[in-house]
């Protein structure tokens, strides 16, 4: 009696070992496959955040959310450009069909940028860059599957999702009211409305975005995977995910069904999406170490390996470069079909001791002369931990084209960065915010061949003694 008693009090025993250990197991699993998903979904649930923040403004399905001016903080897309007029028409052609999105001829004004699908996969470029090669044109967005006739003057842009987008910028001369008006009235000739409606087109709405918060960072805890499951659940698998189906649907995402974490798996998931982003952070220092100009802090980080995979639509059977994606949608939003034809950029996180960038600090960098741009420079600085614009600062850059931006007797200019402009210098100065970190991002719009022939250098942003 006494030796059964011993063997019942051991079953007992070992079936809550068991029972634990499984219960580890599940968490840990779990946990896994979240990270995963949270590296593999970042460029969709970026694409969900800005449709999310257009839906906040009141800009729906087939309209445009445009800022009046350069913006300021308030748009909090990541490392967007405030040197421009930007415009982001949202399309879906789930319900209405294929969708046109008219471009004007580049007469008095010029539109470049691109459409992505809601992956963020460059599908076409647009303007003098792109496919009506600044003639204007009609491009034809079509949805999964779809067999129809291409009516004629139209180009065809095959989307893989229902959703996509495009980043539009109307380019400003300078500054002035005068001119930032005129870009203003030029972008508004953009249209966009269903193919079914071609032959009468109703007028595009546009929604101006301006003085509003249009915040799209990326939340690292639960939101994310309810973001990721509103994409998953309005879209169709592609081939080259299928393997995430599993994936997901062990953490609670399943096309058909709810996602309703109990309270023990959100906690779960919050661990897992700040783990993915540590990896991720990390992932992205690192890739400062490939400097565009040796003994420069500049650098592309991952675009060497995302771009070219990105702009084959990923169509490659031996690449996939799914890490390099996320970490690039962590830090940006929106791909070029062609990179380096419109625009180029250079991303800095670190001033000439090798130090990380710090807001308490005063920093100069120094443009050389003649920099090799057909149309203008920019520099701006991003808060480090959001990659988005420094929060309630009155500006966040200084580019070439802005009048007021002193010029050296030689041609080059200086630009400071710090929580106070030094005397005098307020027309060349970027504020930063004390007690936080920042990075730097240079683009080139119209770049040419000195830039990559590396016979113009941009030096290092230099601490301040």
């Amino acid at each position: 009696m006494t030796l059964l008693l011993i063997i019942f009090a051991y079953a007992i025993a070992y079936q809550a070992h068991a029972a634990k250990a499984d219960t580890e197991l599940t968490r840990r699993m779990i946990e896994r496959r979240a990270v995963e998903a949270v590296v593999w979904g970042m460029p969709v649930v970026n694409y969900e955040r800005m449709l999310q923040a257009a839906e906040k403004i009141g800009a729906g399905p087939n309209q445009i959310a445009y800022w009046s001016r350069p913006f300021d903080w308030h748009n909090q897309t990541l490392t967007p450009n405030p040197d421009t007029i930007y415009l982001m028409p949202f399309m879906d052609t789930s319900k209405v069909g294929p969708v046109v999105l008219e471009i004007p001829p580049a007469e008095g004004g010029v539109i470049v940028g691109s459409v992505d699908d809601a992956w963020q996969m460059p599908l076409v470029d647009v303007g003098p860059a792109g496919e009506d090669k600044g003639k204007g044109g009609k491009y034809l967005i079509l949805p999964p599957g779809y067999k129809g006739k291409i009516p004629a003057g139209y180009l065809a842009v095959v989307s893989p999702t229902f959703k996509s987008y495009a980043l539009l910028r109307s380019n400003v001369k300078d500054r002035t009211d005068a001119s930032i008006s005129k870009a203003v009235e030029y972008a508004r000739r953009i249209k966009l409305y269903p193919l079914s409606q071609a032959k009468a087109p109703p007028k595009t709405k546009f929604v101006n975005a301006i003085d509003v918060l249009f915040d799209t960072t990326i939340p690292y805890d639960v939101r994310f995977f309810d973001s990721l499951n509103r994409m998953v659940q309005s879209e169709p698998w592609l081939t080259r995910d299928k393997v995430m189906i599993d994936q997901l649907r062990y953490i609670g995402i399943e096309k058909g069904k709810p996602f309703a974490p109990d309270e023990a798996t959100k906690k779960i998931l919050n661990a897992a999406a700040h783990e993915a982003r540590a990896w991720m952070e990390a992932e992205y220092e690192a890739g400062f170490s490939n400097t565009f100009n040796k003994g420069t802090n500049w650098a592309l980080p991952v675009f060497p390996k995302f771009i070219p995979d990105a702009q084959a639509g990923y169509s490659s059977p031996d690449a996939y470069a799914v890490d390099a994606r996320g970490i690039s949608y962590m830090f940006v939003f929106f791909a070029p079909k062609n990179l380096c034809e419109s625009q180029f950029y250079f991303f800095a996180i670190k001033d000439n001791d090798g130090n990380n960038l710090d807001g308490t600090r005063t920093y100069h960098l120094r443009v050389p002369a003649n920099a090799p741009v057909r149309q203008y420079w920019s520099i701006v600085a991003y808060d480090r931990e959001t990659h988005a614009l420094i929060r309630d600062v009155d500006w966040a850059s200084r580019a070439s084209n802005m009048q007021h931006v002193q010029r050296n007797a030689d041609g080059s200019v200086d630009i400071w960065f710090g929580p106070r402009a030094p005397e005098g210098k307020e027309s060349n100065w970027i504020p930063t915010k004390p007690g936080r970190q920042w990075e730097a991002l240079f683009r080139f719009y119209g770049p040419e061949p000195a830039l990559f022939e590396k016979t113009w250098v941009l030096p290092n942003i230099e601490k301040v003694r």
